[in-house]
């Protein structure tokens, strides 16, 4: 016969195999050790010996939807764009010098005549928006540079939103009107108190 103090032990015994065991199963790798890839590594499952697959013909990615090609693009089929697709105002502007400070600036600089930093330390000039050509180009052509890029320049579809790039584009059409703009321009303002710039140069004050 076992004695009181014999079947306490066992009963101890019993449960700290039973802890144990519960442990041993909360511990189970089965999830942290599941078949999958890592990034970019090889596979030969797949024929092509890629575990990257391609996205499904006609997928498209939540929030990339472009349905409106001529507001993501810039461009109406082969052509420039030539209207801007919102109205402008104010906020617009403010939007556009403040993305157009952060991410034009250090080329371009600050009133478009491609003076920036970068540019004053040796990078490739780009012309001067108040180069007649650019002038004279469709808004939708500045769009297209800063989606695809153009010559020395990259392209800033990944850091500059879409709607964001027409309101640069429409905060450069405001610098191009600050250096050329006539007296007549000028609401509520008295024609013959403005100083006569010459078209071509800078405004009084302007930096060379």
């Amino acid at each position: 016969m076992s004695t009181p103090s014999r079947v306490g032990a066992q009963v101890g015994l019993a449960a700290c195999a039973a802890a144990a065991l519960l442990l041993s199963a909360g511990c189970r790798q089965d999830m942290h050790n599941q078949p999958k890839y890592r990034g970019l590594r090889p596979s030969g499952f797949f024929a092509d010996g890629s575990s990257a697959r391609p996205l499904v013909e006609g997928v498209v990615a939540r929030g990339t939807l472009q349905e409106d090609e001529a507001f993501f693009t810039g461009k109406d089929g082969k052509d420039d764009v030539k209207e801007f697709p919102f109205a402008i105002d104010e906020a617009v502007l403010n939007r556009g010098q403040e993305r157009f400070n952060i991410y034009c600036t250090p080329c371009h600089g600050r009133t478009g005549y491609s003076d920036g930093m970068v540019v004053q330390r040796g990078y490739r000039q780009p012309p001067s928006f108040h180069d007649q050509r650019l002038r004279d180009a469709a808004v939708g052509h500045f769009v297209d540079v800063m989606t695809n890029g153009f010559g020395a320049m990259p392209d800033y579809k990944a850091q500059i939103a879409p709607r964001d790039r027409w309101a640069i584009v429409a905060y450069i059409r405001a610098l191009q009107l600050s250096q050329h703009a006539t007296s007549a321009d000028v609401p509520g303002g008295d024609p013959a108190k403005l100083p006569r710039v010459e078209p071509g140069a800078r405004a009084p004050g302007e930096p060379k």
